[in-house]
């Protein structure tokens, strides 16, 4: 299926202690807050992962592709609802420099009232969402499915929040929890027999958990009902950021419909699964820099050499850690596949090889969404998502026209990977970020990709079980980085990455320039 508060004081007061508090941060305990917040955060997403990653192998067991199939026809209707609940105010609470105590108060009846109307809207259309499908037993499922609206609806401010004041490990340990709760208790309902409704478990009390985590970490202070006339900024950068979120939604979903309409639920199923795994290693990385970079860099925009080198290192991580993971991956697919899902899921191996094409694309492609909101350029984002999301969009009916579901996942990827270029360039005109921030941090890690494939490619002619041609295929991959640090410029590259780590053992005071302030070219 598609991430400490003193007691007592309330969410708007706090607030405006905390943006007096930034400004006097020395930049040092910015730069080591944002290096332990990647560190703090990934963890906490490797660990999700790891819950993830034992739901995927005992449900893929237990349930039927259809199973996931009709949750991810659902859930691709509901996201819509979903990202018209938040309507961008995340990323504009997180941006902007300050808020006082009614704007807070007036952010938590807002987005309340919001997920009210959404949860009343999705169980009224449950029966529509059924015909769309032609699937009778997608309208209880949408009915069930529907509270999350009202839930996420409570949560958003509250997270905001947490986020806004750079609490990470707050965040971290309520994603671990809450994935724990979802998986044990989706895995319990399958062992019983529920079925497809095992996936509403795992939903469902995933976000009751955090809902209830995150108000205790907030302590929202809600006042009396009212909305003051203070949200309207946010609404109006909110406004931009929704445009962009929608698109980018539509552009990552409106595959599950095509091919759900299309192709039936078995096939959704497998392509569902394929999906999923692709996106594991951008979460394991873009997920916890994208949480920890908001926030910093918004802080940062009045600094423009600073921004840069925080934009540069950021890449380069990004770089090395996804490119060679996704050639490796797409290598060794269907061992993988093989070992993690079972005999039963076989179509999703190809289908996963061709999209990790598209998560190439995707994991150096989320900088420049940081680029946009932390400068306060949503509606720059908007005008470029307008033109680029319908190309990515058309690409899913090209594609399953040439050559079905497999056409499909190949054409996003492409198709991604074309509109890079173009999208970096809008992204960083009229800013202090230059073309040599963001192309000379994903060269070297870039040069490495073709030579990872080929490397554990090369390990399927030795014939191994699943899981050792997994074990081997990955350490074969890995030669090629091995052998480049042979090259100064990679070694300079892997000392700037311990560096980074290194950074977050250091006092505060004592704290030398931070990986995030260092270049990369």
């Amino acid at each position: 299926m598609r991430p400490p508060r003193q007691p007592g004081t309330h969410a708007g007061r706090a607030e405006s202690v905390t943006d007096a508090d930034a400004s006097a941060r020395p930049s040092d305990g910015l730069g080591r807050q944002a290096s332990r917040g990647v560190l703090v955060t990934m963890g906490g997403t490797w660990s999700k992962t790891i819950l993830q990653t034992v739901s995927t192998v005992v449900l893929a067991r237990l349930l039927d592709p259809s199973d996931f199939g009709l949750i991810a026809m659902i859930m691709a209707i509901v996201g819509v609802a979903d990202l018209v609940r938040d309507f961008g105010m995340t990323g504009a609470i997180i941006q902007a420099k300050k808020l006082n105590d009614r704007t807070w108060s007036s952010v938590l009846w807002l987005s309340a009232g919001i997920g009210v109307i959404g949860t009343a809207l999705i169980a009224l259309c449950a029966p529509l969402i059924a015909a769309i499908y032609d699937e009778e037993r997608l309208v209880l499922l949408s009915i069930a499915v529907a509270p999350t609206l009202l839930i996420n609806g409570l949560a958003m401010p509250l997270q905001a929040k947490v986020q806004r004041d750079l609490k990470f490990g707050v965040l971290a340990r309520i994603d671990v929890v809450s994935m724990a709760l979802g998986v044990g208790l989706s895995i319990v309902a399958a062992l019983a027999g529920w079925g497809v409704w095992s996936l509403v478990v795992f939903t469902g009390a995933a976000s009751v958990y955090r809902l209830i985590a995150l108000w205790t970490a907030a302590h929202p202070h809600w006042g009396r009902p009212h909305i003051d006339r203070a949200v309207v900024p946010l609404l109006t950068t909110g406004g931009s950021i929704f445009g962009v979120q929608l698109l980018n939604y539509l552009a990552r979903n409106v595959d599950n419909v095509v091919i759900g309409r299309q192709l039936g639920s078995d096939v959704l199923g497998q392509y569902s699964r394929a999906y999923a795994l692709f996106m594991l290693p951008l979460q394991q990385l873009n997920g916890p820099l994208g949480r920890v970079a908001l926030p910093v860099l918004s802080r940062l925009q009045d600094d423009g050499p600073r921004y840069r080198r925080y934009i540069r290192a950021a890449l380069m991580v990004i770089a090395y850690l996804t490119l060679p993971a996704f050639a490796i991956a797409a290598a060794l697919a269907h061992p993988l596949v093989l070992l993690l899902l079972g005999p039963q899921w076989d179509a999703t191996a190809t289908i996963f090889a061709l999209l990790t094409i598209a998560g190439v694309a995707q994991a150096i492609g989320n900088v420049q969404g940081w680029i946009y909101i932390s400068l306060g350029r949503a509606h720059r984002q908007l005008v470029y998502y307008i033109v680029s999301r319908p190309v990515i969009i058309g690409s899913f009916f090209v594609g399953l026209w040439w050559n079905g579901v497999n056409g499909l996942a190949l054409a996003y990827g492409l198709v991604s990977l074309a509109v890079l270029v173009p999208g970096f360039a809008w992204a960083i005109r009229g800013t202090f970020v230059t073309g040599r921030d963001v192309v000379l941090p994903v060269l070297r890690p870039a040069a490495l990709v073709p030579f990872a494939f080929a490397a554990a490619w090369a390990t399927g002619a030795l014939e191994l079980p699943a899981l050792l041609h997994v074990l081997v295929g990955g350490v074969a991959g890995l030669v090629p980085l091995g052998l480049a640090m042979a090259i100064p410029a990679y070694r300079r590259d892997l000392a700037q990455i311990l560096d980074f780590v290194k950074q977050t053992r250091k006092p505060a005071a004592a704290s030398g320039t931070p990986m995030s302030e260092r270049g990369t070219a």
